[in-house]
């Protein structure tokens, strides 16, 4: 079944480190990956105010966590650990 990783990016805390997982997170696409939405427009409905979100597409769960947890992307996800204050959800679709 499908399944969504949704990236909320509530704090900037470094923007050279976030610029560089910006550039090096390509590097880390798996087949069957589709970004359905990249910091594009928003407005906050309900809770705290945040700086952007993603939300990408993914043929299962465990495809999602196989790309999450895959050696490529743990070596690139250090430098958003550096650069900012996220929340990260994998959700089943329906």
């Amino acid at each position: 079944m499908t399944a969504y990783v949704i990236g909320i990016r509530t704090k900037t805390t470094n923007a050279d480190e976030l610029k560089e997982y910006g550039r090096r997170a390509p590097e880390a696409r798996l087949p069957g990956m589709k970004a359905l939405a990249r910091y594009g427009a928003f407005e906050v409905l309900e809770g705290p105010a945040i700086e952007g979100a993603v939300i990408i597409e993914f043929p299962s769960v465990e495809e999602a966590k196989a790309w999450y947890n895959s050696p490529k992307y743990q070596e690139i996800v250090k430098h958003r650990f550096a650069g900012a204050e996220y929340q990260m959800i994998i959700i089943e679709g329906v």
